[in-house]
């Protein structure tokens, strides 16, 4: 079984393999301070009694978390062969960018996995800490794209800085006119970041000069967002899991 593992900023997102069939999924709190004998205890619970482990396939946004999990593999899982996305790692996707060293690795493997699930060129708009959109060519070029702050930092930031407002549950409200605080704010949430996409994805196609094959939905918050785009057309919430095995088909005979 091969384990994918995504570290985000917010969020670790675990999958299990076998083939190309994903078999299960977790999903954990990211904590930067944990340290590798930590981490090692909750993957052994999460995966205690399951298949045996046989190949490991990393990419983080957190170099901390990065650091303590290439510790962890090493003193855990000695014999099981593990592949890191960084500079280096076999992904084929070319990345067509100022400066192609800063670009997330996570971001690389969505392209991976959006172009070969969907074709190119594409738009994976990744809600996650930060809302990513990301351009796919139709040569599964990684093209570039749009960050923008995330719908959770936001809401926070929002209640943190405005004495009479609070946090409120991102559920759709009984109308876009909220009739009192709670769904005004969620109104503002909901529909104020699904337009934002929308534009975004209209604007970056008009530069595209042709309509993308697929705006790809992923990360935690999709699900939310999802059912009021008049621009997403498909759903993959296990994109990154799927990209990550991708590449280690790639480095792996």
């Amino acid at each position: 079984m091969l384990l994918a593992i995504d570290v985000g900023n917010t969020n670790t997102v675990i999958g299990l393999f076998d083939g190309d069939q994903l078999e299960r999924s977790y999903r954990v709190k990211t904590d930067a301070r944990s340290t590798s004998d930590e981490i090692a205890l909750t993957f052994r619970g999460l995966l205690d009694g399951g298949p045996e482990v046989t190949g490991v396939a990393l990419c983080s946004t957190v170099p901390a978390v990065l650091r303590e999990m290439r510790v962890m593999l090493d003193e855990y899982y000695p014999d099981v062969e593990h592949i890191v996305v960084e500079p280096g790692i076999k992904t084929g996707v070319p990345i067509l960018t100022d400066n192609p060293k800063e670009v997330g690795s996570d971001r690389i493997v969505n392209t991976l996995a959006a172009f070969t699930l969907f074709g190119g060129p594409a738009i994976v708009v990744d809600f996650g800490t930060s809302t990513n959109l990301d351009v796919v060519s139709s040569k599964g070029e990684f093209l570039g794209g749009a960050l923008a702050p995330g719908i959770e930092i936001s809401i926070e930031a929002l209640a943190q800085r405005a004495a009479q407002l609070r946090k409120v549950e991102l559920v759709e409200p009984r109308s876009a006119i909220g009739k009192n605080t709670v769904e005004a704010l969620q109104s503002g949430a909901l529909y104020g970041f699904a337009g934002q996409v929308d534009f975004l994805v209209r604007k970056i196609t008009d530069e595209l000069g042709e309509q993308p094959s697929a705006v790809i939905a992923t990360g935690g918050l999709a699900p939310v967002v999802v059912p009021h785009s008049e621009t997403i057309t498909d759903h993959a919430p296990d994109l990154t899991l799927q990209g990550l095995r991708l590449v280690y088909d790639r480095n792996v005979d």
